[in-house]
């Protein structure tokens, strides 16, 4: 059987690849496999498995005398065909296993492919620099780079679709110190790699251990590196047992097919909630340390010093920034209403202190709040984005509900807020959408949607608040683009301000406008809003581990226990995982009530008590120098946004939004409160 294999693939493999044989399962599919052997210093030759079918077993053997043996069974399991791969050294041996099952008959340019966390449709949003289709058709990665350790391919004219899932226990991890090439691990590892293969024109599933990655290996940021594939040792007589389970399924869409693979992959790995040693009270009081230390004073603004600063020594460094990444104004309010509780009159009158520096000096002539300033660096840049400004209107409403609710008035800021929402119904365009960036006189930059969700909240919120409906009017067009364009398509895209490619927050975002909207109506209306958040939380879900995945002793995040289950992974481009949630589990525990779907609950349990793990206080300083200084880019995988590596943080972090992510994460039923509504 010849197969057309990308020629950036590697040779060996390609040569063997044209060798080997098929067998065909009771239920039909089709299946190929393969073993590498390498004798440390050589390359590697890889022996097609001639695979022939007994019942249920399934023996794999080579067309010349090899030292291991290799055999399988295959069993059906509610429509479900579990492959169990038994491999045993006859003498010691340096292997990589690969198995391919058909989809099908499905023609490859039928298809749309997922791996989640990972990989959505084509990746068509990302670079030819990050994986995606401009590279390549065909792609194989390591499980740590996904959500879940599956694959699922999605034929779109006929609905049906394949999936194959991981189904050990995956606990250890082996360190490398090459990252390309042929890599003999180190010690005993349990992580594989799955994908999605073209072959003679039609998809195949493929999956192994221990990892490969081809045709590229991605290491950075926009940095594609050349492919890998690791070899583990297995003494004389030793055995290694290895299970994959593939799943046949319909859906009507790929945006159905999202939610039914996440829904099964939950059901299969079946999270529970981290343990953790302290409470949530705990967790705030930590975390008000950063409002403590972070506290700057300047002649123009004052804000907590919460971006770029270093893991190392945490010193400030003159950045403020009101939205992303610095949340300087959401964490005032929250600094406020925690000082107010406890009695603590320092913090009270610096987050007063910050709030009164922007009234008075955070705001351009045209009325635009003034986002990021550099004080060290003399740099304050004059683009905007929709983001950041709306997460600034979304603070200051919270602040301004706050204050009314404990009897003080502040007219000015009310007028400021009108003055910014004034220019946003200006700049919104025809379709619903809002331009990603602008200048301060409102022309446009960039002009893609994908940021669109982030107004729809502070509109809404505006709404209530001012009692204006045309606010309302506003945020229900951007529902309309939403529906259109992002959610009936699964295009979920550039949320994040330093990417262009598919990513968590744009479906996040979709997911919790979704749920402000339904909060905002009623009826059928309300309803309606109410199916779509569910299906955006589906995508936005799919970015957050259900498992653990495996670090090597030696990298920190595994010496101190971190477990991943909870965490999210970011977007295509930056492949890291992090705290990033605000109301999202509040999302899932209303759509916990009105659709009846437990298992959003559930996992929200799971999010909530994992995302506390690394809660630096004295004695658990988890890697960073000041008690309350939440890390942010947690590095999970072979990847590193620029230093460190897998088990490590990135030397630049922002806890400025890590402790304003995780302290709303704590304030449950905000929006629901702000709305005063007791429908839901």
């Amino acid at each position: 059987m010849t197969i057309n294999i990308r020629k950036n693939f590697a040779t060996i493999m390609m040569a063997a690849l044209m060798m080997a044989s098929l067998a065909t399962t009771a239920k039909g599919q089709e299946v190929q496999s393969w073993l590498q052997l390498k004798t440390p210093g050589n390359k590697a030759v890889c022996y097609p498995l001639e695979v022939v079918k007994n019942g249920q077993n399934l023996k794999l053997t080579a067309t010349e005398n090899i030292p291991a043996e290799v055999s399988a069974t295959v069993e059906d399991k509610q429509g479900e065909q579990v492959y169990t791969i038994t491999i045993k050294a006859l003498n010691t041996i340096y292997f990589n296993y690969k198995q391919s099952v058909k989809a099908g008959s499905f023609a490859h340019n039928d298809c749309q492919f997922l791996m989640p966390g990972f990989w959505y449709r084509r990746n068509l949003r990302s670079p030819k620099e990050a994986p995606s289709f401009h590279t390549s058709d065909s792609w194989l990665v390591r499980e740590d780079r996904l959500s879940t350790p599956l694959t699922g391919v999605f034929n779109e004219k006929t609905g049906e679709y394949y999936t194959v899932i991981r189904t050990d226990d995956i606990q250890k991890a082996a360190y490398s110190a090459i990252q390309k090439g042929e890599v003999i691990l180190s010690q005993a590892s349990d992580l594989g790699f799955t994908g999605f293969e073209n072959m003679e024109g039609h998809t195949w599933l493929s999956f192994g251990f221990p990892y490969q990655e081809n045709p590229k290996t991605y290491i950075r940021k926009l940095t594609l590196a050349p492919p890998v594939t690791a070899f583990e040792k297995l003494e004389k007589g030793e055995t290694k047992t290895l299970t994959w389970t593939v799943n046949k399924g319909h859906a009507n869409d790929f945006s159905e097919f999202v939610g039914q693979v996440w829904n099964y992959s939950f059901d299969t790995f079946q999270p529970e909630p981290v343990k953790l040693s302290y409470d949530y009270d705990f967790v705030k009081k930590t975390l008000s340390n950063f409002y403590d230390e972070g506290y700057t004073e300047t002649d123009d603004l004052n804000y907590y010093s919460g971006i770029h600063l270093l893991t190392y020594d945490c010193q400030n460094n003159g950045g403020a920034e009101i939205g992303f990444i610095g949340r300087v104004l959401l964490n005032a309010y929250f600094a406020l209403e925690y000082a107010e509780e406890n009695g603590n009159e320092k913090l009270k009158n610096e987050a007063i202190k910050i709030y009164d520096s922007y009234l008075k000096n955070g705001f351009t002539k045209s009325g635009y709040f003034r986002e990021f300033v550099h004080f060290d660096h003399n740099e304050e840049p004059d683009v905007y984005s929709i983001r950041r400004q709306s997460e600034g209107i979304y603070a200051v409403m919270h602040f301004l509900n706050y204050e009314r609710t404990q009897k003080r008035q502040h007219p000015e800021w009310e007028q400021r807020i009108k003055t910014l929402l004034d220019n946003f119904l200006a700049i919104q365009n025809a379709d619903g959408s809002f331009p990603r960036k602008f200048d301060k006189n409102s022309n446009v930059i960039d002009a893609s949607g994908g940021s669109t969700p982030s107004a729809t909240l502070p509109l809404v919120m505006a709404s209530k608040y001012f009692k204006n409906k045309s606010y309302l009017a506003s945020a229900k067009k951007t529902g309309v683009y939403l529906e259109k364009e992002i959610i009936s398509k699964s295009d979920y895209f550039s949320s994040t301000l330093d990417a262009n490619c598919e990513d968590k927050e744009a479906s996040l975002y979709a997911s919790t406008a979704m749920y402000y909207l339904a909060l905002a109506t009623k009826g059928k209306e309300s309803a309606h809003y109410t199916q779509l958040s569910k299906q955006a939380t589906y995508f936005a879900l799919s970015w957050y581990y259900i498992w653990d995945v495996p670090f090597a002793q030696g990298q920190m995040l595994g010496d101190i226990g971190l477990k991943s289950r909870g965490w999210g992974n970011v977007s295509v481009e930056n492949n890291h995982i992090d705290v990033f949630i605000f109301e999202l589990v509040d999302v899932l525990n209303w759509l916990d009530k009105t659709t009846n779907e437990p298992r959003f609950k559930a996992f929200g349990e799971v999010i909530k008590s994992s995302m506390m793990q690394l809660l630096p206080y004295e004695g658990h300083m988890c890697g960073v120098e000041r008690v309350g200084y939440y890390p942010e880019v947690v590095q999970h995988t072979n990847w590193d946004y620029g230093k460190n590596g897998k088990g490590f943080y990135n030397n630049y972090f922002a806890p400025g939004w890590t402790v304003a992510s995780l302290w709303e994460l704590l304030q449950a039923g905000s929006a629901e409160k702000f709305m005063d509504t007791k429908k839901h």
